[in-house]
């Protein structure tokens, strides 16, 4: 838990806390702006994160991931230096010099607890009638397993693509994720899952 950034961009910690082999990601609300019919040629993918290997496993897979849609991207630690990740005029810079018409960034808005109450069940283990120590053990056969109340963390995230022509907000999606401990595969089927998205909504190739 404590990789998760407290900046108000604290986006990369997020990929610590997000499931892997569970892996589980819940759009919650998607908006996009209708006038923005576009289709971006080039994004840099902006993650600001404390630690650097985070950093670099997020960016670079969703660049993979963009690239295998047709849209060439960037992942700005290759561009811009881990001092510079709060740098918004550093950015800005490296997004004109290098011909980035987006920008994508996502952040993790808050953490928060479902719990889940999941209910008893009677067990019978197999009995028999032959011998009256069986049949009197008969009523403790049935065994009542108590019910529990399951807890699940998740990360709350938001994951924003602005035009940099005008530097607006064109596509904005909002989703849960199932906090665990494997990264790898969590970044894959979490970034697939944005990416997706993207695609559905025209501003990526199928």
């Amino acid at each position: 838990m404590t990789q998760f950034l407290r900046s108000p961009f604290g986006l990369l910690a997020l990929v610590a806390m997000l499931v892997a082999a569970c892996s589980t990601t819940l759009i919650n609300t998607v908006w996009k702006d209708s006038s923005y019919r576009a289709r971006p040629a080039r994004i840099m993918v902006v993650g600001v994160a404390k630690t650097p290997l985070n950093r670099r496993l997020f960016e670079d897979e969703f660049v993979l991931q963009l690239k295998a849609r047709g849209t060439d991207a960037i992942a700005s630690y290759a561009v811009l230096s881990d001092k510079q990740q709060d740098d918004q005029a550093a950015i800005a810079v490296k997004v004109k010099e290098l011909g980035a018409d987006a920008v994508l960034i996502t952040r993790m808005v808050s953490k928060k607890i479902v719990r889940t109450y999941v209910p008893g069940t009677i067990y019978a283990p197999p009995f028999y009638y032959r011998t009256w120590p069986e049949y009197y053990g008969f009523g403790y056969r049935y065994l009542y397993s108590p019910g529990y109340i399951a807890e699940d963390e998740y990360a709350v995230i938001e994951t924003n693509l602005y035009e940099t022509l005008h530097d607006k907000l064109v596509w904005s999606a909002s989703s849960e994720t199932v906090m665990g401990d494997s990264k790898e595969k969590l970044i894959k089927s979490y970034i697939g899952i944005m990416v997706g998205s993207m695609a559905k909504n025209g501003l990526l190739g199928e």
